[in-house]
């Protein structure tokens, strides 16, 4: 069976899709200083909590606003344990996604076997009509054309506003920030609220667009996917964009070989998340790697407010 050039490239944006809104979340999460490895625990919850809204509600958009705030809100749990208690960042970070797997599973007992309401796609006239560029490009549901608005967005605030450049301040040196008068704990809390958001939208996004049901465990580690894709894309998110959508053809395309009789393991695919998890922290744990790549320099460290 031929692989069609056309519904693999759409099939690459949508794969994409929601590892890129949890990926870009994290980028602004790490160019404040924190490192949050709960990224898949807040997208297993977003993925349940907007999947079940929207099975009550019959409204999409209230699905994925419910799935924003309840990764926020576990983001949240994070923030107070690592800024107000001083956590160490990785053992919370890995807690939070143990406790977002099993917190996702009790609630998922309720919803198992319900059909969401279908998402509805855009369909731009001229544009999606098109040959090849139509279906690829100008068919798609409003939550991929937000994740391509939010890379463009996060983009020119981290690089042309002030904003940004406190944000990157607080990220390459809080002792620093917090002595010309930023408030380093509340502008992380804030960062990292805003990528717990994006971690939920993109778990949203497997459970009511990707794959619409709900089954434990589905995002199947594309949290961690989107943690290494930060690394990798050198904390810039326009690299962190190709790399997501590197992934998803990967992805899009192993199933289709799958599908055309070549025997590919799944294996290899079920194990690269936690592979690359593990190569991204033996980098993460060496100095001259992170400067290589241009780590913010305070990323991990803890901050102690002294007046």
């Amino acid at each position: 069976m031929a692989i069609d050039p056309v519904t693999l490239m759409a099939a690459l944006i949508v794969a994409s899709t929601p590892i890129l809104l949890a990926a870009i979340g994290e980028l602004v999460v790490e160019k404040a200083g924190v490192l949050n490895l709960g990224v898949e625990g807040m997208m297993i919850i977003g993925a349940v909590s907007g999947f079940a809204i929207a099975v009550q509600t019959g409204s999409p958009t209230l699905g994925f606003l419910a799935a924003a705030v309840g990764g926020a809100l576990l983001a949240l749990i994070f923030g107070v344990l690592t800024q107000f208690f001083l956590s160490n960042q990785v053992a919370t970070g890995l807690a939070l996604t143990l406790f977002g797997l099993g917190l996702s599973s009790l609630i998922g007992e309720s919803i198992s076997g319900a059909t969401p309401p279908p998402v509805a796609r855009l369909n731009i006239p001229g544009l999606s009509e098109m040959p090849v560029l139509g279906p690829i490009l100008f068919s798609h549901t409003a939550m991929v054309y937000f994740s391509v608005a939010l890379v463009i967005a996060v983009w020119a605030v981290l690089k042309f506003t002030h904003v940004g450049l406190v944000l990157r301040a607080v990220g390459e040196n809080h002792d620093a920030a917090h002595a010309l008068g930023y408030k380093v704990i509340r502008i992380r809390l804030m960062a990292i609220l805003f990528g717990g958001a994006c971690a939920g939208l993109g778990g949203a996004f497997f459970s009511m667009v990707r794959v619409p049901q709900w089954t434990e465990g589905m995002t199947a580690g594309a949290g961690w996917i989107a943690l290494a894709l930060v690394v990798f894309g050198s904390w810039k998110p326009g690299r962190v964009m190709l790399g997501a959508y590197l992934f998803g053809g990967i992805t899009a395309l192993q199933l289709r070989l799958q599908a055309a009789g070549i025997a590919i393991p799944v294996e290899l695919l079920a194990m690269s998340p936690y592979l690359i998890t593990i190569i991204v922290l033996v980098i993460m744990s060496s100095g001259k790697s992170r400067a290589a790549l241009n780590a913010p320099a305070a990323l991990g460290k803890v901050f102690h407010a002294t007046g």
